[in-house]
């Protein structure tokens, strides 16, 4: 079905003009549970996260909803904007960041029969507020471990915004418990601004001349910068999907490619059916219908060919253990703190 995108001003006048057919037509389950939006922190054009809040409300077209996004809404719209969208009947409202959470806590007791849904926060409310994301820590270690076994230097790094919001604090523990453990010295950095690409890359610039050979990181349109800092000095370096890949493809090892749509869809076919969520389901190795997100180089391989069969297998090895439980991580945020 065709998306619409609601521009702020367009919302409000379209949610008194929902409001006037709401009171004409008594609202069927139908009218309901066929119509689905997404709140995005910034524009769909961005190759990165908010990209991939798009192509949420897309696979969510596809599955029989009537959709809608709005971009770049600002934390003090955020509340008004879900409003806007549960008085016009839409079923399932997506934030596109765990920081929509309060804003939803606020609004859901008013609209008991929608459901409110934070893509990559970490806490919900019941009946109807519910964060989804997929397990941080456990691909961290696995990007972890792997810049451990291909750096020569034996020195790693991690870029990250945000520092001590739950992903990342999961993420870049996960990498530097697996990256020590594997032999590597960590250091790790935050960025002010994940979308900004020269402060990323001027970032990884102070770490490839203290000796970092291998790169990683967790950044919205700044991973570009992190990768051409890659390339430029000739380091090792991972990603977050095929752009980065096409960056440098003869350096990035692999990317951590997170499958919102899937992870999203699985909920939204139990809402079509009336079943509401109040909780924080995370994905990951040890979950059923899908792990959430993928160690992908790019369609048909799991990583560069430049990685040796052996580490491979050490990188796969840790999927296995997560899957039957084996291995189990929690990191801290001493695990994920700036610095060595």
């Amino acid at each position: 079905m065709k998306t619409q995108s609601i521009s702020r001003s367009r919302l409000k006048a379209a949610s008194a003009v929902a409001l006037v057919s709401l009171a004409a037509i008594a609202a069927t389950p139908a009218f309901a549970e066929d119509k689905a939006a997404i709140l995005l922190p910034g524009s769909i054009n961005d190759q990165s996260w908010n990209a991939l809040g798009y192509s949420i409300i897309q696979s969510l077209g596809t599955d029989g909803f009537e959709t809608a996004y709005s971009e770049n809404v600002a934390d003090a719209d955020e509340a008004e904007a879900l409003r806007d969208y549960a008085n016009q009947g839409y079923k399932i409202v997506l934030g596109h960041s765990g920081r929509f959470v309060s804003a939803m806590e606020d609004v859901a007791p008013d609209f008991p029969d929608t459901q409110f849904i934070a893509v990559s926060g970490n806490e919900g409310m019941d009946p109807n507020v519910m964060s989804i994301d997929y397990n941080n820590a456990q691909f961290g270690c696995q990007v972890g471990t792997l810049a451990a076994l291909m750096s020569k230097n034996h020195k790693v790094g991690g870029i990250y915004g945000l520092q001590g919001v739950y992903n990342i604090t999961a993420q870049a523990g996960g990498f530097r418990i697996c990256a020590e453990k594997a032999g590597a010295e960590v250091t790790i950095l935050y960025v002010k601004d994940m979308e900004d690409a020269a402060q990323a890359k001027e970032a990884a610039l102070t770490m490839i001349n203290q000796g970092v050979d291998v790169l990683t990181g967790k950044l919205n349109a700044g991973e570009a910068g992190l990768v051409q800092a890659a390339k430029e000095n000739n380091v090792y370096v991972t990603g977050r999907g095929f752009d980065q890949t096409a960056i440098a493809p003869d350096l990035v090892l692999t990317n951590i490619v997170e499958d919102w749509p899937k992870m999203i869809g699985s909920t939204a076919d139990q809402v079509k059916q009336g079943k509401l969520f109040g909780n924080y389901m995370m994905y990951g190795y040890d979950t059923e219908g899908t792990t959430g997100a993928t160690l992908k180089y790019s369609e048909d391989a799991e990583f560069n060919p430049i990685v040796p069969a052996d580490v491979v297998a050490k990188v796969n090895a840790l999927a296995d253990d997560f899957k039957s439980g084996k291995l189990k991580l929690d990191p801290t945020e001493e695990d994920a703190r700036s610095g060595s």
